[in-house]
């Protein structure tokens, strides 16, 4: 089975949450590290280990990172990490299969499923393999303890418990 390493100058986590009930934010996580054993004629038996420094969120508004950083959300000074193991996987269509693993998040695993497109590999000019995934989930960050949340005059909330995650990730075959 290849071992591809994640780049991380080409690969990123986003996410998006409904914000007082009427628009999405969107923001990132940049400092990802990882390695995906994958072979496409053999993906029962592929398997993805990602690390996130959470401390490399980003949202475009300094103010709203800090707070995301504090404990009232992902608390990094205690949990700098968020990291996802796989523990399966399956074929869903052609260059597209499902991953299950744990998702560990604030401390918390949980089991998560993840959906999974591949393209490549690909030659660069400058000599590496390279392989691209894209992979989206929901999750529920109250499942993870990130409780915090102010009520709204409408019967809404400041912040949606719903997160849709898209990684985007470049892996580079490994020598």
């Amino acid at each position: 089975m290849a071992k591809w390493v994640i780049d991380p100058d080409h690969s990123v986590a986003a996410f998006v949450v409904r914000h007082m009930m009427v628009a999405n934010v969107h923001g990132q996580f940049n400092k990802i590290k990882g390695v995906i054993h994958f072979d496409h004629n053999d993906i029962p038996n592929a398997s993805v280990e990602l690390s996130i420094d959470v401390s490399g969120i980003y949202t475009g508004i300094q103010k709203r990172d800090d707070h995301l950083r504090s404990p009232d959300f992902f608390n990094v000074e205690k949990y700098p990490h968020m990291t996802f193991k796989s523990t399966k996987t399956e074929m869903t269509e052609k260059k597209q299969f499902k991953v299950f693993g744990d998702l560990t998040i604030h401390g918390i695993a949980k089991q998560i499923a993840i959906e999974v497109a591949y393209s490549g590999p690909e030659h660069s000019p400058y000599g590496e393999t390279s392989m691209g995934f894209t992979a989206t989930a929901k999750i529920n960050r109250e499942d993870y303890g990130i409780m915090w949340n102010v009520e709204l005059k409408n019967s809404g909330f400041m912040v949606g418990k719903e997160i849709q995650i898209v990684l985007d990730l470049e892996a580079d075959l490994a020598s």
